[in-house]
């Protein structure tokens, strides 16, 4: 028998199919990795967006709970500004009427719950919740 030189075809099949597995695990990994990115950027603009909303709303005007009307400016609370290229992204603010934790007592002091949700595409990102008190008129 001649010594062989150089590699069979069935080796080189073989190289070629471990090559093939390795690459589609690099890939599929790489598939992962750039999704975990992606929801990882949604939960951080979210947040901030939602963290935003409550700081704005803590320096606005106190509304009490049972006046509360988002369709009535004078008697609910504002919304900040999304950027426009978060709003072009589909984020939105909504804010939930408030939600009587204490009622009025002694000095009519009110303290309610607020909530603030943000959605992305329609579909609701986070949820969070502040405090608000202020004297009721």
């Amino acid at each position: 028998m001649k010594s062989q030189t150089g590699f069979t075809f069935i080796e080189t099949l073989i190289g070629l199919s471990l090559l093939g597995i390795v690459a589609v695990g690099f890939l599929s990994g790489l598939a992962t990795t750039f999704k975990a990115v992606e929801v990882s950027q949604e939960r951080m603009i979210s947040e901030s967006l939602a963290k935003s909303q409550l700081e704005y709303i803590k320096v606005q005007d106190y509304v009490q709970a049972a006046v509360y009307n988002p369709d009535d400016p004078d008697k609910c609370y504002k919304l900040i500004d999304i950027p426009d290229d978060l709003v072009g992204k589909g984020y939105d603010i909504q804010i939930n009427p408030p939600q009587t934790i204490i009622s009025p007592y002694g000095e009519m002091f009110e303290l309610q719950s607020v909530t603030v949700v943000i959605k992305h595409n329609g579909e609701i990102m986070l949820r969070i919740s502040g405090y608000k008190g202020g004297r009721v008129a």
